[in-house]
């Protein structure tokens, strides 16, 4: 089996999820961040795989569950923090973020399958990604691709069709970046741990 890796910021106010403000308090952004986090946490749980590792900046808290590993992000650019993460699994991975809680183990389980594929490939609609899976991680793929711009997503997947690799999508998902997406998410996901936050939110703050 494979591993899934879940890259991301331990959610603490001021830290994560500032582009939510100032619609949200940094203590509320925080909050839906710490939710988001913990309903990608429970997917990754639901869904068969060897390792399930948290690459983590920050400490964890007591929103991490039973049965997920904790590594520390290394330093560096994005590109170099992902490149590290893939180095971790040692072997196929899929790896996430955190962003987007409406995430399911179908989907996860999905990008884990690499009998027909080399690399997975997961777009996220600002023009990023939300997961990436590679039969043989190789730092190559990911070290030098711009990251956080409107073309990451096209210039990440065209590195990996330029190695020769057969990719597969997964579908297109939406990042939870602004108080749009915020709202557009806990929507589309109901019964959540984000939505129920997102909606106790906007009611406290109306």
């Amino acid at each position: 089996m494979s591993t899934l890796l879940v890259i991301a910021k331990a959610p603490v106010a001021g830290r994560v999820k500032t582009r939510l403000t100032p619609h949200f308090t940094p203590e509320q952004a925080a909050g839906l961040a710490r939710a988001a986090l913990q309903d990608t946490l429970a997917a990754v749980l639901d869904t068969p795989a060897r390792r399930r590792v948290l690459v983590l900046d920050g400490a964890p808290g007591p929103w991490l569950p039973h049965g997920i590993e904790v590594v520390p992000q290394c330093a560096g650019g994005l590109d170099a923090r992902l490149a590290a993460a893939f180095a971790r699994a040692a072997g196929p991975a899929l790896l996430i973020g955190m962003d987007t809680p409406q995430v399911t183990p179908d989907l996860l389980a999905r990008g884990l399958d690499f009998g027909e594929a080399d690399a997975w490939f997961g777009p996220a609609d600002d023009g990023g990604f939300w997961a990436l899976g590679l039969a043989e991680p190789d730092p190559a793929l990911l070290l030098g691709v711009p990251m956080s711009l409107p073309t990451t997503g096209e210039l990440q997947r065209a590195r990996l069709t330029a190695s020769g690799r057969a990719v597969r999508d997964l579908p297109e998902l939406c990042d939870v970046d602004t108080p749009a997406d915020a709202a557009r998410v806990a929507a589309a996901v109901p019964g959540t741990r984000f939505a129920a936050l997102h909606s106790g939110l906007r009611t406290v703050t109306r």
